[in-house]
């Protein structure tokens, strides 16, 4: 985490709007069409999503590396970020497509410093072909909303200021933005946890836990129906040549 600053009062109204935002609204008091329509699912990753985590980041361009890490960064400084990730201490949050790709995902870090120790960092990577549907938005509103439930009351992020993108959606949720040169800092307070809160987020991850397992189970489907079409294939070729 970076040494944090006291961002203005502010932003703390601008965080309470998110709780109006269509994924928030939409888990609780929305009708299911609602929730189909407007809600991506998310779901929390775990350990065993450590190397989907590293596939994704490692499609990533040299451009797109350089706006979520600061730096160029190569291929052994991802894979160094993916084996320090600590799921028991950060939160990683992702959206996988029908074929089971991670085409992305949050890292929400909470601070170390105890003397921050409710604030929490955002950091967010899309992947090219996936851009355009708001899944970095997405991410954002539910990073905020489980930081929220955990007691963290300041949520930062840290950017290149030529990353429009990621400046667009915190300037979007109303976070006090500063810049610094080439780099740019957001907060945003965020508000308190409450009973609605809470249900919308278990409402948030089984939809994501659910949605999860339908694709894999179709996936699992389609892996099997090719598998059987090349054994036929197989079978078809192998007789065309014991006819000549």
């Amino acid at each position: 985490m970076h040494e944090l600053k006291h961002p203005s009062h502010s932003s703390a109204d601008a965080g309470r709007d998110l709780w109006r935002s269509p994924l928030v609204r939409g888990g609780v008091h929305g009708s299911h069409a609602a929730v189909a329509s407007t809600v991506v699912p998310i779901r929390s990753l775990g350990e065993g999503h450590r190397e989907r985590i590293a596939n994704h980041l490692l499609a990533l361009d040299a451009r797109d590396r350089y706006l979520r890490f600061g730096y160029n960064a190569a291929d052994r400084h991802i894979r160094d970020y993916v084996d320090g990730l600590n799921f028991e201490r950060d939160d990683i949050f992702g959206i996988y497509n029908r074929k089971l790709e991670l085409i992305a995902m949050a890292h929400l870090a909470y601070s170390v410093n105890p003397q921050f120790k409710s604030c929490a960092e955002f950091g967010v990577s899309v992947r090219p072909q996936a851009r355009g549907r708001g899944y970095g938005g997405r991410l954002f509103e539910r990073a905020v909303m489980h930081a929220s439930n955990e007691g963290v009351d300041l949520l930062f992020v840290h950017a290149l200021s030529e990353n429009t993108a990621m400046l667009k959606i915190a300037r979007k949720a109303g976070a006090v933005v500063e810049r610094d040169g080439a780099e740019t800092e957001a907060f945003l307070r965020l508000p308190e946890a409450t009973l609605d809160s809470r249900m919308t987020e278990m409402v948030a991850e089984q939809l994501g836990q659910t949605d999860y397992q339908l694709k894999t189970h179709a996936k699992s489907f389609w892996d099997l129906l090719e598998a059987l079409q090349n054994v036929r294939q197989g079978v078809r070729e192998g007789r065309h040549k014991s006819a000549m």
